[in-house]
């Protein structure tokens, strides 16, 4: 069966990145699935009541995340998921739109116990004192939400607290995965928290370990935030 799409009214963004958005989500969620030919041109501008130039750049966008592929005298073809880039910042923030699996969740923190330990000691090294003084403010701000928690408000300041983070360690390619971690946390915080805990004393010796410079408090900390125990994701981790 072809898939439906909705026709595009938004204003706010770009065109051919709410396209982009809607066919990436029928991708995402399994409405397109991976190997199939998706609807030809005619039929998606008129879905979506585009010109045929928006709906190509929105194709590019797309092939350029790894999640379509275009051969002639074939078509456009959804790719294998081992192509998709995850580490694109626009590529998660689609995925997290929609309903997430808890299997998706505990991917990324696989990832996040792989890499945040050592950006977090490296955080303690290299900080300059403008990276320090913003953690400073995004901590106080973490410690006083933590006493009236408000979810919405500290899944922000978390998610300022670990990009900080990531930022402060001064390393070109770890900059990146602070974005890309940015763009997850706040889905991830909401679904694993355990009964809207804020981990607050957890973040304090994160906090106070890089404030005194010292590196393997700071990954040590960090590790154990991570803990599994800590998160709803099950028992297997």
């Amino acid at each position: 069966m072809t898939a439906q799409f909705q026709l595009i009214t938004e204003t706010s963004r770009s065109l051919n990145i709410q396209i982009a958005r809607e066919i990436a989500q029928k991708i995402l969620s399994g409405d397109l699935p991976q190997g199939e030919i998706i609807p030809g041109e005619v039929y998606l501008c008129t879905q979506f009541g585009v010109s045929r130039t928006v709906l190509r750049e929105a194709i590019k966008l797309l092939k350029s995340k790894g999640m379509l592929e275009s051969k002639p005298k074939v078509g456009t073809r959804v790719c294998n998921e081992t192509q998709w880039n995850f580490l694109d910042a626009q590529l998660l923030e689609w995925l997290a739109d929609i309903e997430t699996t808890e299997n998706v969740y505990r991917q990324f923190l696989e990832l996040r116990r792989s890499i945040e330990p050592q950006a977090t000691a490296l955080a303690a090294i290299r900080a300059t004192p403008e990276h320090r003084a913003e953690l400073t403010a995004v901590f106080r701000q973490m410690d006083t939400i933590a006493q009236r928690f408000d979810q919405t408000l500290w899944t922000e300041v978390d998610t300022q607290f670990h990009r900080i983070i990531f930022l402060a360690t001064g390393n070109s390619f770890f900059i990146p995965f602070g974005n890309v971690m940015a763009a997850m946390l706040k889905w991830f915080i909401q679904f694993s928290s355990k009964e809207g805990g804020v981990c607050i004393e957890e973040h304090r010796q994160i906090y106070e370990a890089i404030m005194a410079g010292d590196a393997e408090k700071a990954r040590q900390s960090s590790i154990s935030l991570m803990e599994s125990h800590k998160h709803r994701l099950g028992n297997n981790e």
